[in-house]
């Protein structure tokens, strides 16, 4: 056994939906202590997003994992006082309200460094702690919206498309994990904390790729091309004789070319425009004419196997009951079970990445509302009658 690799860190995650809550549990995952912060009377409400077993939550149970839970009330004395009192030995606090609000209940960066100078604060908003919409309530549909995401996806003839999942606050969550680990190696040098102020519009910026230079450099605004790409062809999904779909990516010249001499069209490789990526995605119709053709008359088993073994790149379009059932994940365990008080054996994706010698591990499922407080503040040096004042109060 392997001490796992964050274990000496203590998280305080204040945060909800879903950026920072995802960070932690990034921590998490690879052996940081993780103390998940909730309101006494208003959980995070990932426990009531999406599908429910028993009345339990299954997006939270993912969300959740490898934290324990507490309920305090920032907003109240003993609530304010508590967390002082926890940042004082924590090395990370998540947090992802409205810029000025945790100043307003006293919490602030000021406070927090004076109860410990080594503190990282993680603050995720939508638009950051300073500019003209650093006010507004921020989500991730609203940075997958501006930073021009919406704006290239979809069909040519259709309006913008949003994803149907939480994309951007998916990029910001591991962008804020990423932050956090660089503050925490720049705090080995000087032996202070900072301030990390992560905008979840920014992210997905960067990962949209060089838009803003192409349009800086030549005025080239990215159009909306569906499944194709400005970039390469023949890049696109294609419908098999057993009514399955895969996709197929050309990104390499030689694999535009091994693809070309499968489906019997090895005469297009011989044309001028065939030469670059950019003047093959300016002939898209005529590839995937060719390639869709061929595709067309074999089944997806045929189909996945001709590209195998013409070292051609192409993967069947999974939904999650293929997922489930896929080999390579199979292999990897990239989806695993874990044993839960509650619901008993689930299913979950595993760790994001592997460690060969300090891997990370999925210790527990998500937990029960406030299931930790006791314990947590008793590890503070509160005693009953203090915990009990407390629930009277309502700060916990």
């Amino acid at each position: 056994m392997h001490t796992p690799p964050l274990k000496p860190l203590r998280v305080l995650d204040l945060a909800t939906l879903f950026a920072g809550p995802l960070a932690a549990t990034m921590l998490g995952d690879f052996g940081a202590e993780v103390i998940k912060v909730e309101h006494p009377r208003r959980p995070d409400p990932s426990r009531g997003h999406g599908p429910a077993k028993d009345g339990v939550g299954l997006w939270w149970k993912l969300l959740g994992r490898n934290k324990r839970t507490v309920t305090l009330d920032l907003s109240t004395e003993g609530g304010r006082t508590t967390l002082l009192r926890l940042a004082a030995s924590a090395d990370v606090v998540i947090e992802n309200f409205r810029p000025g609000t945790l100043e307003r209940w006293g919490l602030g960066w000021d406070e927090l460094s004076a109860a410990n100078e080594r503190l990282v604060l993680a603050r995720v908003t939508g638009f950051g702690q300073f500019g003209p919409y650093s006010h507004r309530p921020g989500f991730g549909t609203l940075a997958e919206a501006m930073s021009g995401f919406a704006a290239i996806t979809g069909e040519p003839d259709s309006p913008p498309t949003l994803p149907p999942f939480g994309l951007a606050d998916s990029i910001a969550g591991l962008a804020t994990a990423y932050a956090i680990m660089t503050a925490l190696a720049a705090r080995t040098a000087t032996g202070r904390g900072q301030v990390v102020d992560m905008a979840i519009i920014e992210p997905i910026l960067t990962v949209l790729g060089p838009q803003p230079l192409w349009y800086d450099q030549l005025g080239f605004v990215q159009p909306r091309t569906g499944n194709r790409s400005t970039n390469n062809a023949p890049r696109n999904t294609y419908r098999t004789a057993d009514s399955r779909w895969v996709a197929v990516s050309t990104s390499a010249q030689s694999i535009a070319e091994r693809v070309l001499h499968l489906v019997g069209r090895a005469d297009l490789i011989d044309e001028p425009w065939f030469a670059t990526g950019t003047d093959r995605a300016a002939h898209a119709d005529v590839l995937d004419e060719a390639v869709g053709d061929w595709i067309a008359r074999h089944t997806r088993d045929e189909v996945i196997a001709a590209f195998e073994k013409a070292e051609a790149a192409l993967a069947p379009i999974h939904d999650v009951r293929d997922v489930l059932a896929d080999p390579q994940y199979a292999a990897l365990d990239s989806v695993t079970t874990v044993d839960d008080p509650e619901l008993g054996a689930i299913r979950m994706q595993n760790v994001l990445f592997r460690l060969s010698s300090t891997p990370g591990a999925i210790r527990w499922a998500g937990r029960p509302h406030g299931a930790d407080t006791e314990a947590v503040l008793a590890e503070l040096g509160l005693g009953d009658e203090e915990i009990a004042e407390l629930r009277k109060t309502g700060a916990v």
